[in-house]
């Protein structure tokens, strides 16, 4: 389904439409915003969108890249090749865990980065609870996962003397845990395989990333000041998200029935509205199978065209979350390594979100510094 410049489109229209799920995302997000009942749904995303607003967030910039530093340190740096996508999810993983969950142990991080890794697969499979499906897999590591985050809130409780009702906190938590990486991870990867093939884009960046290296003292960490300065790499970020966005749509349910572009729609029928009808269209962005960062320099696209990250009343409150991640990976990587592509046809697989068949390796040539 098409979205249109006139109207918000389907997905917006919350008169005719609300947020619909598969059951097996219920089962392995249990009472999180995302799958919980609609007037819950509401409530909770208002506390979980308060804590991620772009004013607190700044102040974890300096945390982002102190644990990016040490990523690219222990992971990269020395290594002639590297499996780049498990190395971008560890690092996201990280960021992840410390944020939300306040977890440091690398140990401990690299046990439930196993265990998401299956909840991940399991997304969107049969609800069919048998041993050996990837939804029995993804149910009982969402279980491990949801365990494990109420010990970390039962400790917090003892130590603040607190009470409440700790599975609605862990399911939250486990949600913005997974989401908080997964898709970065898969952008980030896109990242690393567009620069690799477009030279000219990667050296403009670079050219960014050193001037903003150039005016910190050694040793310093970047500040929000510098991610607002990221202008062309940002732009470069948001074509990767164009062109290749790690949630293809989402599902809806009509509520009434309507009619929507030739298509009339009974209630109760379910609906998946598409990012690519916009994203590769003529339309709104000329040559769409181009990569040309310069389409967000100056106006920005009409309204509900570009929608990586939804619109409306249901933006993805992580937005400003995954762009000081992305960006502060972006800086530390190219400062850095140049890198080419060790197959250059790697097949990417979208399952549900762009992945690379084969890990997507990277030969690394270090800059001198």
């Amino acid at each position: 389904m098409r979205s249109c410049r006139k109207q918000a489109p389907l997905h917006l229209r919350e008169k005719l439409v609300q947020t619909f799920w598969p059951p097996s995302l219920k089962k392995l997000f249990g009472t999180s915003f995302f799958t919980a009942p609609y007037n819950e749904a509401i409530r909770t995303r208002k506390l979980v969108t308060s804590f991620l607003k772009p004013e607190l967030l700044s102040d974890f910039v300096g945390r982002f890249d102190s644990v990016c530093k040490k990523s690219i340190r222990e992971d990269w740096v020395g290594k002639e090749q590297v499996m780049s996508y498990s190395l971008i999810k560890k690092y996201a993983f990280a960021i992840a865990c410390e944020v939300f969950a306040s977890i440091n142990d690398p140990g401990r991080q690299e046990r439930l980065l196993e265990e998401f890794n299956l909840v991940l697969g399991g997304v969107f499979q049969l609800p069919i609870y048998l041993p050996g499906t990837r939804h029995y897999k993804a149910v009982n590591a969402a279980g491990v996962i949801r365990r494990e985050l109420l010990d970390v809130i039962e400790r917090k409780r003892r130590r603040r003397e607190t009470m409440g009702g700790y599975e609605e906190i862990a399911d939250n938590i486990l949600l913005l845990m997974d989401s908080g990486h997964d898709t970065s991870s898969s952008t980030m990867m896109m990242l690393v395989k567009y620069l690799a093939e477009l030279p000219e884009c990667y050296e403009r960046v670079l050219a960014e990333q050193k001037e903003i290296a150039l005016s910190k003292a050694p040793g310093e960490l970047l500040k929000k000041d510098d991610i607002q300065k990221m202008k062309y790499s940002w732009n470069v970020v948001s074509e990767v998200l164009r062109l290749s966005p790690p949630i293809q749509g989402t599902f809806r349910k009509a509520i009434v029935d309507f009619s929507y572009s030739s298509f009339s729609i009974p209630k109760g029928w379910s609906v998946w509205w598409t990012v690519s009808s916009t994203h590769k269209s003529e339309e709104y962005f000329p040559e769409p199978e181009k990569f040309n960062p310069s389409r967000f320099e100056g106006d920005i696209p009409a309204p509900y065209t570009y929608v990586p990250f939804g619109g409306g009343p249901r933006m993805c409150p992580g937005r400003e979350f995954a762009r000081i991640e992305i960006l502060v990976f972006l800086h530390n990587l190219v400062r850095e390594f140049r890198w080419e592509l060790v197959f250059p046809n790697e097949l990417i697989t979208v399952e549900p979100m762009p992945l690379p068949s084969k890990g997507l390796p990277v030969y690394l040539h270090p800059h001198a510094h």
